[in-house]
């Protein structure tokens, strides 16, 4: 028998990353753009992508969205770390800085957010995109809206 979701004990933000990333379902923008969160403690979350030519631009180059997509998910991940059982977020300001050009040579990439300030209803992070040998492809930060849900 099922148990009734209604009556289930609602987990912290911290929680719930380290339930997702152990039974692993990951959403359908981190299954189309081939990114998964493989780490996360509290006020960090750390996910790797693999840059493959389905998301090139005209120039054959991989689309500056997929950086600004790891990055979005890496800092909203770090400040759901910190988020008590029932608050949400949403992002309402990011902010990518583009280093390097990024194929699918580059092969995986992992993308780690901080947070940097965790207010009431305020939090912003930071994150790089590198790949495993530690260059930089790309850096950015974010603000997020913090609301009860």
């Amino acid at each position: 028998m099922d148990a009734d979701p209604k009556k289930a004990t609602p987990l912290s933000g911290l929680d719930y990353l380290k339930q997702r990333i152990a039974d692993w379902q990951g959403s359908a923008m981190a299954d189309t753009m081939d990114m998964r969160l493989i780490a996360v403690e509290e006020g960090q979350a750390t996910f790797e992508g693999f840059p493959s030519p389905r998301f090139y631009n005209p120039q054959m180059r991989l689309h500056g969205g997929y950086a600004a997509t790891l990055i979005d998910s890496a800092t909203g991940c770090a400040v759901q770390t910190m988020l008590p059982a029932g608050a949400g977020y949403g992002t309402i300001e990011l902010k990518v800085n583009y280093v390097r050009k990024i194929d699918a040579e580059t092969g995986r990439l992992l993308c780690t957010g901080n947070v940097i300030h965790s207010g009431r209803t305020l939090f912003t992070a930071d994150a790089k995109v590198v790949d495993e040998n530690g260059k930089l492809y790309a850096h950015g930060s974010g603000t997020f809206l913090v609301y009860p849900k």
